[in-house]
């Protein structure tokens, strides 16, 4: 079985900027997620990003939005040798309904553990929410939450000193 991070997306790799980041112009990659990643995949870690994008689900902005940001993170990550598996992300907000994969609840992240063949005990969710561990946890991953825009380097002690 593998070992993996699981990452939130904003806040944890992109700056939080406590309004929805649908635009290429709008994200800014944290300045040290590059060397942390690194460093959890010369450790052996597999490298998951679970996102709640209830902009979607709102009406604020489309998936074609979000693919095309995931397409310029997916880039400037591998222009750094970061292999990122998949990103998987909930469309879905809270005031329309209710769904599984929204975190806190864990589809999301038990896909990622099925698909590739993830040992909940060996890996982690960093998160800058609650919302974010709990989803973890409820499945077996321990979670690591951190502050927003705080320093990626500093959160993936834990994962490293294992």
């Amino acid at each position: 079985m593998n070992k993996a991070v699981l990452l939130d997306r904003d806040g944890v790799l992109n700056r939080e900027r406590g309004d929805y980041t649908f635009l290429i112009e709008d994200f800014e990659i944290l300045p040290d997620v590059f060397e942390a990643l690194k460093l959890l995949q010369k450790e052996g870690y597999l490298l998951v990003i679970i996102s709640n994008q209830s902009g979607i689900g709102r009406g604020l902005f489309k998936v074609e939005d979000t693919e095309k940001m995931h397409g310029y993170l997916l880039d400037e990550l591998k222009k750094h040798g970061i292999r990122i598996e998949e990103i998987y992300y909930c469309v879905h907000h809270p005031e329309t309904g209710s769904c599984l994969c929204r975190k806190p609840d864990s589809l999301n992240v038990e896909k990622a553990l099925a698909r590739f063949n993830i040992d909940p005990i060996l890996s982690y969710f960093i998160g800058d929410k609650e919302r974010d561990v709990l989803a973890g946890e409820k499945v077996g991953v321990k979670g690591i939450l951190i502050d927003s825009n705080a320093s990626l380097v500093e959160a993936i002690q834990p994962c490293l000193n294992r």
